[in-house]
């Protein structure tokens, strides 16, 4: 059974300048036993019925519907904004995201193994300070702190979802 593993950003990742900027970034990780593109997992991730609850939130609350063929073309590069986020740097293999305030970002990334036939899924993201402290350091609110397990518990379970849809 694989597990979803927590670990520092991979080295050369979009998602690394928000770290050296002082944001509060995470990194998961999930090996597939099978061989994946970029865009099955990005559309897979983003058509997840747990996803689907969320997009269904985001539509509701700030107006900001989504659909699955919006997934499928972001994650074939023929859409610019998803839901709440807007596209802000894509690769080959991996989609960096921008929330509509500006204020998060998510990252996805796959890397395929050739000799293993496998594909190791990363997901990511940072959550930037709105100001800093006298000495330079990111200050982070109360509902950030409060909210850390939560956001911890979702990304795990946003990550097993889409692991589980591809193997199918």
């Amino acid at each position: 059974m694989n597990l979803i593993q927590s670990s520092e950003l991979p080295p050369n990742t979009l998602l690394q300048k928000y770290q050296l900027e002082g944001a509060k970034t995470d990194c998961y990780f999930i090996d597939l036993p099978k061989q994946v593109s970029h865009c099955e997992y990005v559309q897979a991730f983003y058509t997840t019925k747990l996803f689907k609850v969320e997009r269904h939130i985001l539509a509701m609350c700030v107006r900001k519907p989504s659909s699955d063929e919006q997934a499928k073309n972001l994650a074939h590069g023929k859409e610019s904004h998803f839901a709440a986020w807007s596209v802000e740097q894509q690769t080959q293999n991996q989609l960096l995201l921008c929330d509509f305030l500006g204020k998060t970002r998510s990252w996805l990334m796959s890397v395929t193994d050739k000799n293993s036939e496998a594909t190791r899924l990363y997901f990511g993201s940072a959550v930037v300070a709105k100001q800093k402290s006298t000495n330079g350091e990111a200050k982070f609110g109360v509902l950030f702190q409060a909210l850390g397990l939560f956001h911890h518990l979702y990304s795990k379970a946003l990550l097993k979802a889409a692991y589980s849809r591809l193997l199918r």
